[in-house]
């Protein structure tokens, strides 16, 4: 579609002055003349395996000094650094974020189109974060999103994860009428609803972008409590809110207590993220964990949302391109990605990484890099904390007007930019 070809975001500095600020880099070399390259990481917790992958990329290119940077906020540190002019060599950028979009048009990043290390990702997967039809960015794993469930509860009880909308619906009474809660919830942080809430939209309307079209691209306030597509969202929404689906106290739950209620098995099902697993495992279940993608009216069906995770770009004027383009291209080969994968288990973009098939992201897992894996829709907002908000506010209340009144003010200021 080709309004999303031409995001115009409010209250930006002009492309103009960015790209005056994006000096880049100076070429570096180190005493013993190796080229020195910095490589700006923000996945912390994965901080250990990117020092074991750039050790052995050293070994096979002696003649390349990767110098990874991680440091707390490592986003805030980025952006004020970027808006100096002192751009990283390589940087882990998350693609759908707006940041990146706005630095990508204001030339920011190196131009990768057409080189070949892209043709090593699934599906041309580096596309989907296309800028005007140019790729500055490389993808190597993504995240998924979906519903985590106690598949050790489950087999017990004779149930099992739905593939509809009505099996979806059916499970939930089947499980209360088995004396069990549905739902662990984190009714004080609306992120975690985020996912649910984005699946629910783009089942209903049959796509990301033609949610988008509704929420976003359409005209201001014209979101209406009588409109279908709001009326079937919000019955989705109600399997959540509905009294008695949701742990005790899950009004006042945060990500954490809704972890907790979940792993003690005070719920059998939460809502929630591949990055919500590593929790998960750290507070010891006694029980297998598996998830199921968000069922939709037909069977094959189902999907996923999520967006690219370890993702890799280069700055534009960086005099260290040729060692800066290598590095890139290794990390989108096998070796280093299957170290990658082994710890961190989300899906990977690179062909050729051996997944685990008894991985409890299974289910969301096989989607990845699919047509059923969409973007997060806020690839084309200027924010999502209000989302967030509204969508919590109407699993308390229940109020459709409220949720149509919220939405309105939340996209209404970006539709300044429709034509």
């Amino acid at each position: 579609m080709e309004r999303f070809k031409k995001l115009r975001y409010l209250g930006i500095a002009s492309a103009s002055v960015l790209a005056l600020a994006a000096c880049g880099n100076t070429e570096e070399t180190s005493t013993n003349g190796k080229t020195v390259i910095e490589f700006f990481n923000q996945k912390k917790e994965m901080e250990g395996t990117l020092e074991e992958i750039i050790q052995d990329f050293e070994k096979s290119h002696p003649d390349i000094d990767v110098q990874m940077t991680s440091v707390p906020d490592a986003g805030t540190v980025l952006k004020t650094r970027m808006l100096s002019g002192d751009v990283p060599d390589v940087i882990n950028l998350y693609p759908q974020n707006i940041d990146f979009q706005e630095w990508a048009n204001a030339g920011f990043f190196y131009d990768m189109t057409g080189q070949d290390y892209l043709d090593n990702l699934k599906n041309q997967y580096a596309d989907k974060y296309a800028i005007n039809g140019k790729v500055y960015n490389v993808p190597l794993t993504a995240n998924v999103s979906g519903i985590y469930y106690n598949k050790t509860k489950f087999e017990a009880l004779g149930l099992k994860a739905p593939e509809t909308w009505d099996e979806f619906v059916q499970l939930v009474d089947d499980i209360k009428v088995a004396g069990e809660t549905p739902f662990a919830i984190a009714g004080t942080e609306g992120w975690t609803l985020n996912g649910y809430h984005q699946l629910s939209l783009i089942t209903t309307t049959g796509s990301a972008d033609a949610a988008n079209e509704y929420l976003r691209y359409s005209q201001p306030s014209s979101i209406s409590a009588d409109d279908d597509i709001l009326k079937a969202d919000a019955a989705k929404l109600d399997l959540l809110a509905d009294e008695g689906n949701q742990q005790a106290n899950w009004k006042g739950a945060s990500y954490n207590d809704a972890i907790v209620a979940f792993t003690s098995e005070d719920a059998l099902m939460t809502t929630n993220g591949s990055w919500a697993l590593a929790a998960m495992r750290q507070q010891e279940p006694t029980f297998e964990i598996s998830t199921f993608a968000f069922p939709d009216e037909e069977h094959g069906q189902s999907a996923t949302v999520g967006a690219g995770d370890l993702a890799l770009s280069i700055a534009a004027e960086t005099e260290n391109l040729e060692a800066a383009e290598t590095f890139v291209a290794y990390m989108t080969t096998p070796e280093p990605m299957q170290k990658y994968y082994d710890v961190d288990g989300s899906p990977v973009a690179v062909i050729g990484v051996e997944e685990d098939s008894d991985s409890p992201l299974k289910a969301l897992n096989e989607l990845a890099f699919t047509d059923k894996h969409y973007v997060w829709m806020a690839q084309h907002w200027t924010s999502e904390d209000d989302f967030f908000t509204a969508t919590a506010n109407y699993l308390m209340t229940q109020d459709l007007e409220a949720l149509a009144d919220e939405l309105n003010a939340f996209f209404n200021p970006m539709k300044a930019d429709l034509d």
